[in-house]
């Protein structure tokens, strides 16, 4: 075959024979020839293709700005690691054979309760399963030591040996510690420690008053009432103590020597008419009443004197008259009114 150089000719030859002639083509430019030859001698000096693997720390991100990264999808392939565990678990650190073990304890426990010392045994302290001294030698939690080797735990200990006791043979407390050991009760959350606390005294008589207290919603309220004003009054007049007057009834409407014998409920009953004739609020500092119950206003006194005690303030009370405001008719208030005398020191 013969290739023609001339551009455009399709024809036969001279001899009208019709064989088949393959496609010219024009001559290259002088440029574009030497460009090419440059092409080619460039193509043979230039280093064959590498491809880096970079492995990075864990925790470390590839961002997507960095010089070395490439969005080819060979490129990241190589740069994967070749485990696919590894891949999943290399963010993590590394467990400790303890981790994944719950911590053992001697048979014979030696414990810090905030500076003083108990030793018992483990079985005492796991001896209730949902209490908190279980739950700490479990061997699912940490417990830390002291310089001498001793379990430490950061509460007062003074009550400690009564919740070991009861741990150990049940004996409960004697009873003027029943109340401080049922509050280290709720901090251990020992529960049948505290069913035993409760069902004696003096807890058990507690429960009872509170009974009669919830019936007055308001005590709380007035109890900060008194102590507010005595010490008002106690620093206004420079003095060692103040007084106060304070109503305790029980009825909310007064009755009459003829009406008493009709009297044979808790509660007095009139008309709602009549009943607003009876509105009134005698001229003291507090009052208390009234309520529906068998205590009697003796009762609420000292319930009042008590309470006041246990937050260490001397209260003193005595009962200096009634109140004479007149209703209506022959009617009078009639209220108890009692002077309280709050000693400061």
């Amino acid at each position: 075959m013969q290739q023609n150089g001339s551009s455009g000719s399709n024809g036969s030859d001279g001899c009208g024979s019709r064989e088949r002639q393959a496609p010219s083509f024009s001559p290259l430019p002088a440029a574009a020839t030497t460009r090419v030859r440059r092409f080619i001698q460039e193509r043979r000096t230039l280093p064959l293709p590498r491809v880096m693997v970079v492995f990075s720390a864990a925790g470390d991100t590839e961002k997507p700005g960095d010089a070395m990264s490439s969005s080819d999808p060979a490129e990241e392939d190589l740069r994967k690691p070749a485990s696919p565990a590894g891949s999943l678990t290399r963010n993590k650190p590394p467990r400790s054979p303890l981790n994944s073990q719950e911590q053992e304890f001697p048979e014979v426990i030696s414990l810090n309760v905030g500076g003083t010392y108990f030793t018992t045994r483990l079985s005492t302290l796991r001896r209730y399963e949902d209490t908190m001294l279980a739950a700490m030698f479990s061997g699912r939690h940490s417990i830390p030591r002291d310089a001498e080797g001793r379990f430490f735990i950061d509460r007062d200990g003074a009550y400690f040996g009564d919740i070991l006791n009861f741990l150990r043979e049940g004996e409960l407390p004697h009873r003027d510690r029943v109340r401080a050991v049922h509050r280290e009760a709720q901090y251990y959350a020992i529960g049948p420690l505290l069913d035993s606390l409760e069902d004696t005294q003096p807890l058990t008589g507690e429960k009872v008053r509170q009974a009669f207290l919830d019936l007055l919603p308001y005590y709380k309220d007035n109890l900060e009432r008194i102590v507010e004003i005595a010490k008002l009054r106690a620093m206004q007049k420079k003095a060692r103590f103040a007084k106060l007057k304070i109503c305790v009834y029980k009825e909310e409407m007064p009755i009459t020597p003829y009406e008493r014998p009709l009297f044979n409920s808790l509660r007095f009953e009139r008309s709602d008419s009549e009943a607003k004739l009876f509105e009134h609020h005698c001229e003291v500092d507090v009052s208390f009443g009234p309520w529906e119950a068998v205590a009697d206003v003796y009762d609420l006194l000292h319930c009042i004197v008590s309470d006041l005690a246990e937050r260490g303030i001397t209260a003193e009370q005595q009962c200096i008259g009634v109140c004479d405001k007149h209703l209506i008719n022959h009617y009078y208030c009639k209220r108890p009114i009692y002077e309280f005398k709050i000693t400061w020191w």
